[in-house]
């Protein structure tokens, strides 16, 4: 990779403080973070800002988005600092020119990890998504009542914000959740009443 007096000269040293949002989760940058020192959280942020999910920890010196930028991917991680950090912003161009004067056997080392890390990534964000998946079909099995005609129907009584911190999921979290098991078939409706058209589904997700 990049050697460090190369990462030097090609982008000024930033001073961040702690809590600082380094890159978000979803957004393709025209640059890579370098972390010359500090601690950053790799996870997923609520929309308060707090890291809701964390799953990974860098120290400087270090490169933090770097995978992402050679599989061009946006990043699927929220960055933040956990203290006072040194880092450095790379402009693409200059950090592919710096992989391209790699050695290929090396250069092929360097993006197999790379692929590697975002596949690892990807898996663990799909097993979150999974687990949430139980917390959300639980909840709603136990809130379950019965309705006209025989449905089974939840009445949200709480805001879903609310909903989610008592599940230990961001909101955004429950709300993907939500939708992805309407997609399945498994709750239907709108608003503050939910239909649960196939209990048994729900309990087969507490299963898994």
């Amino acid at each position: 990779m990049l050697s460090l007096p190369s990462v030097d000269a090609l982008s000024p040293a930033e001073h961040r403080s702690a809590g600082s949002l380094l890159r978000a989760r979803h957004t393709r940058c025209a640059d890579v973070l370098y972390l010359d020192r500090g601690r950053v959280a790799l996870g997923i942020l609520e929309s308060t800002g707090k890291l809701q999910h964390q799953l990974g920890l860098v120290e400087g010196p270090a490169w933090l988005d770097a995978a992402f930028a050679l599989r061009r991917r946006s990043c699927s991680l929220d960055m933040v600092a956990q203290g006072p950090v040194q880092l450095r912003r790379v402009a693409l161009g200059s950090f592919d020119a710096g992989v391209q004067r790699l050695p290929p056997l090396l250069r092929g080392l360097v993006d197999d990890l790379a692929q590697a890390y975002c596949a690892q990534t990807d898996l663990a964000l799909s097993r979150l998504l999974q687990d949430a998946e139980g917390r959300c079909a639980q909840w709603l099995l136990q809130h379950a009542q019965a309705g006209p005609e025989g449905r089974v129907q939840v009445l949200l009584k709480e805001r879903k914000r609310q909903i989610a911190a008592r599940l230990g999921i961001a909101p955004e979290t429950f709300s993907r959740v939500l939708r992805q098991l309407r997609d399945q078939g498994l709750v239907a409706g709108k608003g503050n009443l939910l239909q649960l058209p196939h209990p048994a589904g729900l309990q087969m997700l507490l299963a898994d």
